[in-house]
């Protein structure tokens, strides 16, 4: 009896320190409700991660590789952060070098006149929220109509299926939004 209660003890204590395990690598971003389903986006397909990166860029440059569908933040010491993206559809797709100029949070979106020749179903105009396709934050590219922005749809990050904006999950883009400031140069590669 004695030995029983022994092995069920140890069971116990075993259990728990599996637990107690599991909490110690628990994402704080999880509990505090800014974790990846904070924005009710779903995780990433393709987890951000830092990785080792060649070429000459100052920190806080931003290169998208569409071929690769990755968007890299340059770091300091030959690191990079590298984000999973959804890219511009056949047709689409474009490249170049542009500055941010703007950024903002649970931005409204409203169509380009192109994109409604294209989709007349779409709404005219949608503000800012979870349901908006440009998701919880947008940095507007230069001039253009392009701008790297959250998404709904995290399925399609590592896709191509926009119209030449760049998409993230809203978790992803939420933390690049936070680490670069307007006027960051973006690198468009394909």
């Amino acid at each position: 009896m004695k030995r029983s209660f022994a092995l069920g003890i140890a069971a116990v204590a075993l259990v728990a320190s599996a637990g107690m395990a599991r909490a110690e690598t628990y994402d704080t971003r999880d509990i505090f409700g800014g974790g990846p389903n904070f924005f009710q986006s779903g995780a990433s397909p393709i987890p951000r991660q830092t990785v080792m990166f060649q070429g000459d860029y100052a920190p806080g440059t931003i290169i998208v590789n569409t071929g690769e569908r990755r968007l890299y933040l340059v770091l300091p010491g030959g690191q990079a952060l590298r984000y999973g993206i959804g890219v511009g559809r056949d047709g689409f797709r474009w490249s170049g070098v542009h500055r941010i100029t703007a950024k903002k949070e649970w931005p409204a979106w409203t169509p380009p006149a192109d994109m409604l020749r294209r989709r007349p179903d779409l709404p005219r105009h949608m503000a800012g929220g979870i349901e908006n396709p440009l998701g919880a934050r947008a940095m507007y590219l230069g001039s253009t109509l392009y701008r790297i922005h959250g998404s709904n749809e995290p399925e399609t990050i590592g896709q191509a299926v926009s119209s030449g904006c760049f998409r993230m999950t809203n978790d992803d883009v939420t933390d690049l939004y936070d680490r670069v400031s307007v006027g960051a140069t973006v690198i468009v590669k394909n």
